[in-house]
């Protein structure tokens, strides 16, 4: 998933009438003209995107064209657009209100790749961020508001699942969260002995949508978590990413370590076919790790001054580039060593993560730097009936938390 909103500079550097020209053509009626057409454009690619998604994604008789398939691609759609869309104008119309010049929502379509059909979307705010009040109701309105959908249309999508026999064998889990337990408690029909429960077009949807928004809350960067929590915590913040993130790499090999453990309890002997599984399931955590990287890299770029420590720019830095080949080969042996385990792959999977870590301290993430940074604004702190706001809004990343959000 991408970050939610991206904060823009101050404004072009130097003197002149250059930058003044540059500021007055993108404002001109045809610039936004051509804006809003891109808006919609991606829009429309990206509910048609997730609409073949859930077409693609339920079981259904008759063909692919069929009213059951159709309707359930719709359900699907409808579903995870609603959610996506209340929380981009949460953003956007908060925005508005403090008057941070804001654009509409650029929607991302992600046909086949994406489980869901859209990698979200995101909003380009132009322009600092004046206060902490500000940044706190823009970073908060778009999960707040999303959430205020995705959870009725959970509770009702998980009402209207239904079991199969079987087990989770050779299928995909969803991860669960706090939250998603206590809906499934209240919601979800009893569970047959025996059976498996199947998500309905909307309740996958809905988990969909709570995915999403655990992502965006993670306390890093510009996500709406780093937004949220710079407006709480100020300058410190900075320095609570970057544990925030090198956790995100930590996990990863807590998730390996403990299945290991559990297989070792179980008195099941190391296995190259549970530790390539093992892998697998926890991959999505050191691919976020870099993927936060990669975003902070192109955020430094973006500011005015050079970056200190890191970026490209930056002599014996790790490239964007090398970071982006080396998590798809990451990924690529991730998936290898779960469809045909041996250990000549998962060895090359060490190997390959062992060379990406060491660059990594050197001219990376693992050593000083200010890639995760926030943008500065207002020093002023929050009132108490704000500051609950953003103790809540990061408390829900805790109840949203998946500790594996794809399993096998």
């Amino acid at each position: 998933m991408s970050a939610d909103t991206e904060t823009g500079g101050s404004g072009a550097g130097g003197a002149g009438e250059e930058p003044e020209r540059a500021e007055a053509e993108a404002r001109s009626p045809r610039a936004g003209s051509a804006a809003w057409r891109a808006n919609l454009g991606l829009f429309l690619a990206t509910a048609a995107s997730v609409f073949v998604t859930g077409v693609a994604s339920f079981p259904h008789e008759g063909s692919l064209l069929g009213a059951d398939a159709l309707i359930q691609g719709a359900q699907f759609a409808g579903t995870i657009l609603t959610i996506l869309v209340a929380h981009e104008l949460g953003h956007y119309v908060a925005a508005r209100i403090h008057k941070v010049d804001a654009s509409l929502p650029f929607f991302i379509p992600m046909p086949l790749v994406s489980p869901f059909g859209t990698m979200g979307a995101v909003i380009r705010m132009r322009g600092v961020i004046p206060t902490r009040r500000a940044l706190l109701d823009i970073g908060a309105a778009g999960p707040l508001a999303g959430l205020a959908f995705a959870l009725p249309l959970y509770a009702w999508g998980v009402a209207h699942s239904h079991f199969v026999p079987g087990s989770a064998d050779n299928l995909v889990e969803l991860g669960e969260s706090v939250l998603i337990k206590a809906l499934d408690r209240a919601f979800a029909p009893a569970a047959p002995e025996g059976t498996l429960l199947v998500y309905s077009p909307v309740a996958f949807g809905a988990w969909g949508g709570f995915f999403i928004t655990m992502i965006n809350l993670l306390p890093v960067g510009q996500l709406d978590g780093g937004h949220v929590a710079y407006a709480l915590f100020g300058p410190k913040q900075d320095r609570y990413a970057k544990l925030v993130h090198r956790s995100l790499l930590a996990f990863f090999c807590v998730i390996v370590v403990g299945h290991l453990g559990r297989d070792i309890s179980a008195g099941r002997s190391l296995s190259v076919v549970h530790l390539g599984r093992h892998i697998s399931n926890a991959i999505f955590w050191l691919v976020w790790f870099q993927v936060l990287a990669v975003l902070g890299s192109l955020a430094a770029r973006g500011r005015e001054r050079a970056p200190t420590t890191d970026g490209d720019d930056a002599a014996g830095a790790l490239t964007i580039r090398t970071r982006v080949v080396a998590t798809f080969g990451l990924l690529g042996l991730a998936s290898l060593a779960r469809s045909h385990p041996s250990w000549l792959v998962v060895g090359a999977f060490f190997g390959g993560l062992a060379i990406l870590l060491a660059m990594e301290v050197k001219g990376g993430v693992l050593r000083r730097h200010d890639l995760l940074d926030h943008p500065p604004t207002g020093s002023e702190p929050l009132g108490p009936a704000r500051a609950a706001i953003a103790i809540v809004t990061l408390a829900l990343f805790a109840l949203l938390f998946m500790p594996e959000p794809f399993s096998l």
